[in-house]
């Protein structure tokens, strides 16, 4: 229990004002799920393209939910993880995170075995209504990356060893479980935090 209080304490020092633009739902939703992934990891696809829709639906939208994308990519087997989800942070300066977000995770077969997936990742954001140009300046300056690093070094310290892993209200859960799944434990924890007192 004192691993997972420390997780939270990791996962709340990433400071509201980097995750607002990665924030998806009301900041005063009852429960709060930090998702730690990785653009190029194909469990995390299949979690976002096909899990993500229901849980957005049913919990975001809603107000019982907020969630929190934080980057945790896996470069020993994912070489083009960094540069993605740099792309998705100077998307998110732009305010236009999770446009970019489904993009990326929409398309990954196309970019994902790229050597270089710079243009096709210029060419996503494009389409997700970026300015090319100030996308293009981010990605070469490498204005996002320390971004980048802290987050995965947060995520890691906060417990996540694989991805999608996903941080609820003192516990983790691993792997891109299907929606039966997250309906009850997002069910359990929504009663628990919002059960009258006294």
């Amino acid at each position: 229990m004192r691993g997972l209080a420390a997780a939270a304490a990791v996962l709340a020092a990433l400071g509201s004002d980097s995750l607002t633009a990665r924030s998806k739902g009301s900041a005063t939703a009852p429960v709060t799920v930090y998702e730690m992934g990785d653009f190029q990891c194909p469990a995390c696809r299949e979690f976002a393209v096909h899990t993500m829709p229901a849980l957005d639906r049913e919990y975001v939208r809603t107000g019982k939910v907020r969630f929190i994308f934080i980057n945790l990519p896996l470069t020993e087997i994912h070489p083009n993880a960094v540069i993605a989800a740099e792309a998705a942070l100077c998307a998110a300066r732009q305010e236009k995170f999770w446009p970019m977000h489904d993009l990326l995770y929409r398309h990954q077969p196309e970019w994902a075995p790229l050597p270089e997936p710079r243009a096709a990742l210029v060419a996503l954001g494009s389409r997700a209504g970026l300015d090319r140009t100030r996308l293009r300046e981010c990605l070469t300056s490498g204005a996002t990356r320390r971004e980048v690093e802290q987050d995965a070094q947060r995520a890691r310290r906060a417990g996540a060893r694989s991805t999608p892993t996903f941080y609820i209200e003192g516990g983790l859960l691993q792997g891109a479980a299907p929606v039966a799944v997250f309906r009850q434990v997002l069910d359990s924890v929504y009663r628990v935090r919002t059960a009258p007192r006294g």
